[in-house]
């Protein structure tokens, strides 16, 4: 179950967006009306570039390093690294945090620049089948990409 505080301070965000590092570090940072941070990223796969607008991002990738006194964990998808913040609140999250897990990673992004920085909302530990998740990852990134509005 998410926290309270993310539902109640989030509501009004969109769905998570399933994205690549690559994505959010070569992004542009923009406001919205009501003055939240937005990212504005290139969509991946065929046709014109186009752009889609995100806030809340789906990510997965191999956990290189945790730093629980800092609560932060380093993770590192197909195209970089990325660092995750508040893994401390997240329910569950911890036991999937060790180096070497293939992870995903559900969040608010706090940064994109030089490297994405999110806050945690939902971890979960995909190591089990993780060879079939790694390899479909960017299907499926570019799949939602296409298809959203």
């Amino acid at each position: 179950m998410m926290g309270t505080s993310f539902l109640s301070a989030d509501r009004a965000r969109s769905p998570p967006v399933k994205v690549l590092s690559s994505q959010l570090r070569e992004g542009k940072e923009c406001q919205t009306a009501s003055g939240k941070s937005e990212y504005i990223i290139r969509r991946l796969g065929p046709g014109e570039p186009r752009s889609l607008q995100v806030s809340v991002v789906w990510m997965q990738g191999t956990v290189l390093e945790v730093q629980s006194d800092h609560n932060t964990v380093l993770i590192l998808d197909e195209t970089g690294n990325f660092v995750v913040s508040g893994i401390n609140s997240v329910p569950k999250g911890k036991p999937c945090l060790s180096p070497g897990k293939y992870v995903m990673v559900m969040g608010v992004i706090q940064s994109h620049s030089p490297e994405p920085l999110l806050r945690a909302v939902k971890m979960a530990d995909l190591s089990e089948n993780a060879l079939i998740h790694r390899k479909n990852w960017i299907y499926e990134v570019e799949d939602l990409q296409q298809i959203l509005p």
